[in-house]
């Protein structure tokens, strides 16, 4: 069975293919349930698709609402009624007096929880509001994350820990773009989006800071289709729109909306 789940994946994602195999088979043999840490969305295609091919499991996802980015699963066996399980999330709350404090972005939030030596499977997604910001943590780190997060970006901050059912949530805002570019290639297309030349795209690209699709990418050449994520770490994401036709130069018009 290895080789055939390993077949429709990259050799990569092979040790997260190794362990989330294990979780669906433990469910389906076993009669255990597994709660998951935050997955991203390539992950959790994967362990959907591993689910599917077992037919004495199920899978629940939660990540604090419909369309969140991040979530936990907890994989089951088939007669298992998931819907009144803990999934176990809470909501850190993070407000500041200060004027500052207004201007902070999603980065300035993920680096200041992550180095307080917090992994990234323990937080799901950053909602940035007007008048603050809501996290989706995982409930065992909550308190901690309470007593210990005191600034951010050196502005001084105080957190709570609310429920999940008092989260808000922030609308995903896209500033677009119209690009024409000479090729599809990871790097022409973000060197274009962040404003950076082609050589200097390159340093981020090979040192294994960008992910397409949430998966590293070190490739520069690689190329971007229809609907292609792009994160490069320090500079933000962006997401491929809609690659149109050609120019009478033979250059590609893309559209790209970068998240603000």
């Amino acid at each position: 069975m290895k080789t055939e789940v390993y077949g429709h994946f990259h050799p990569d994602e092979r040790q997260f293919v190794d362990k989330a195999w294990e979780w669906v088979t433990h469910a389906g043999e076993y009669h255990e349930t597994k709660l998951t840490e935050f997955l991203d969305p390539r992950q959790g295609f994967i362990l959907q698709s591993l689910v599917n091919r077992h037919p004495d499991v199920i899978v629940r996802w939660e990540g604090g609402h419909p369309e969140a980015e991040r979530k936990r699963a907890l994989v089951a066996p088939d007669y298992r009624d998931l819907d009144h399980e803990d999934m176990e999330l809470k909501v850190l709350a993070i407000t500041s007096g200060e004027q500052k404090f207004l201007a902070l972005e999603h980065g300035d939030y993920m680096g200041s929880i992550l180095g307080l030596g917090v992994k990234r499977g323990k937080i799901g997604d950053i909602h940035v509001l007007e008048d603050g910001c809501h996290v989706v943590v995982a409930a065992d780190i909550a308190d901690y994350l309470s007593m210990n997060l005191t600034g951010v970006h050196r502005i001084q901050v105080s957190t709570e820990v609310l429920p999940l059912s008092s989260l808000r949530n922030s609308e995903v805002k896209l500033e677009t773009m119209d690009l024409t570019v000479a090729s599809l290639r990871l790097d022409g297309i973000a060197a274009d989006v962040t404003r950076l030349s082609r050589s200097k795209i390159l340093a981020p690209i090979k040192a294994g800071r960008v992910r397409v699709n949430w998966k590293v990418e070190e490739d520069p050449s690689c190329a971007l289709k229809d609907g292609d994520m792009v994160s490069i770490q320090g500079f933000g994401r962006f997401k491929v729109l809609e690659v149109g036709s050609l120019t009478k130069k033979g250059r590609y018009r893309v559209q790209v909306g970068k998240f603000v």
